[in-house]
Protein backbone atom coordinates (compact mmCIF):
# COMPACT_ATOMS: atom_id res chain seq x y z
CA UNK A 1 0.00 0.00 0.00
CA UNK A 2 1.27 3.39 -1.13
CA UNK A 3 1.28 6.56 1.53
CA UNK A 4 -0.66 8.03 2.22
CA UNK A 5 -3.62 6.13 1.27
CA UNK A 6 -7.31 6.60 1.80
CA UNK A 7 -8.65 3.77 4.63
CA UNK A 8 -11.61 2.12 6.24
CA UNK A 9 -10.60 1.97 10.28
CA UNK A 10 -11.57 -0.48 12.62
CA UNK A 11 -10.51 0.09 15.97
CA UNK A 12 -12.35 -1.60 19.51
CA UNK A 13 -10.75 1.16 21.99
CA UNK A 14 -12.36 3.75 20.39
CA UNK A 15 -15.90 2.07 19.08
CA UNK A 16 -14.91 2.73 15.60
CA UNK A 17 -16.39 0.28 13.25
CA UNK A 18 -15.73 1.63 9.43
CA UNK A 19 -14.51 4.93 10.12
CA UNK A 20 -12.84 6.91 7.60
CA UNK A 21 -9.14 8.08 7.44
CA UNK A 22 -6.37 8.49 5.70
CA UNK A 23 -2.77 6.52 7.05
CA UNK A 24 -0.14 8.73 6.63
CA UNK A 25 2.77 6.63 8.82
CA UNK A 26 3.21 3.22 9.95
CA UNK A 27 5.96 3.55 12.75
CA UNK A 28 7.99 1.03 13.90
CA UNK A 29 7.10 1.85 17.66
CA UNK A 30 3.82 0.04 16.95
CA UNK A 31 1.61 2.35 16.03
CA UNK A 32 -0.39 3.87 12.75
CA UNK A 33 -0.52 7.60 12.09
CA UNK A 34 -3.74 8.59 10.83
CA UNK A 35 -5.84 11.42 9.74
CA UNK A 36 -9.03 10.14 11.02
CA UNK A 37 -12.51 12.67 9.96
CA UNK A 38 -14.39 13.76 12.77
CA UNK A 39 -17.93 15.47 11.21
CA UNK A 40 -15.94 17.65 8.79
CA UNK A 41 -12.76 18.08 10.38
CA UNK A 42 -9.56 15.89 10.69
CA UNK A 43 -7.86 15.05 13.44
CA UNK A 44 -3.85 13.57 13.87
CA UNK A 45 -4.29 9.96 15.64
CA UNK A 46 -1.91 7.86 16.53
CA UNK A 47 -3.30 4.08 16.57
CA UNK A 48 -2.05 0.96 18.29
CA UNK A 49 -1.08 -2.00 15.46
CA UNK A 50 -2.53 -4.22 18.36
CA UNK A 51 -5.97 -3.52 18.17
CA UNK A 52 -6.54 -1.24 14.89
CA UNK A 53 -7.71 -3.09 11.33
CA UNK A 54 -7.33 -1.02 8.25
CA UNK A 55 -8.61 -1.43 5.18
CA UNK A 56 -7.62 0.37 1.90
CA UNK A 57 -10.71 2.16 0.36
CA UNK A 58 -10.20 1.36 -3.11
CA UNK A 59 -10.28 -2.47 -3.93
CA UNK A 60 -7.27 -4.44 -5.73
CA UNK A 61 -7.07 -4.54 -9.14
CA UNK A 62 -7.23 -8.39 -10.16
CA UNK A 63 -5.38 -8.66 -13.72
CA UNK A 64 -7.54 -10.93 -15.72
CA UNK A 65 -5.02 -13.96 -15.82
CA UNK A 66 -5.36 -13.92 -12.00
CA UNK A 67 -9.13 -14.10 -12.51
CA UNK A 68 -9.43 -16.71 -14.59
CA UNK A 69 -7.54 -19.95 -12.37
CA UNK A 70 -9.18 -23.44 -13.67
CA UNK A 71 -10.22 -25.59 -10.49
Amino acid sequence: MELPAEVVIHNTQLGMKGGRGRLLKICPEGYYEVNIALGEKLHRALLPVAGTVLIAKAPEEVPAAVADVER
